[in-house]
């Protein structure tokens, strides 16, 4: 079984996106960043530094059952051209050539590559087609596979419920 933690999905997000205000400072107080859950995703805004423009993103967090180094948080945000941008953040240490494998729902969706490792964490971003993202709306659970050694694919469950209507109100 995981356990789902928004608010550290959402500190993780903001260390890779550098232009947002950091929360950490705040980490005790309720979090008026958090516009909506739907399901297991929270839907975060922020403004930016040096802009009045707001970042919003769906975020959702998983560690695995029995490794609590081993996590991962998945974030949905609008892409600047249009479209949405799927990013996941996995931690250091991983092997990095064996990519990122996605299931839905028991069905192989691919695999792609990490795009660069900060101090926080290896992401992988992937533009959401249509057909992603009537998958994610209509599936049950996502199962992203990393590699913490050459030879242990591990996977990681995340609950599909809310998608869909989290999606329909990023704005």
């Amino acid at each position: 079984m995981t356990k789902i933690w928004l608010k550290g999905a959402f500190l993780v997000f903001l260390a890779l996106c550098p232009a947002l205000p950091s929360l950490a400072a705040n980490a005790a107080a309720p979090d008026p960043a958090i516009r909506g859950v739907y399901g297991e995703w929270a839907l975060r805004c922020e403004v930016q530094a040096a802009s009045t423009a707001e970042q919003c993103a769906l975020v959702q967090n998983v560690y695995a059952e029995g490794k609590p180094d081993l996590q991962l948080v998945v974030v949905i945000l609008k892409a600047p051209e249009g479209g949405y941008l799927l990013r996941v953040v996995a931690p250091l240490g991983i092997i990095l050539p064996a990519g990122l494998g996605l299931r839905i729902d028991g069905t192989d969706i691919g695999k792609t590559g990490f795009m660069r490792c900060l101090a926080n964490g290896c992401m992988a971003e992937v533009s959401m087609d249509d057909g992603l993202i009537s998958r994610f709306s209509t599936g049950t659970t996502a199962l992203f596979i990393v590699f913490p050694t050459p030879g242990e694919g591990t996977g990681l469950p995340i609950p599909l419920a809310g998608f869909a209507n989290g999606l329909a109100r990023l704005p």
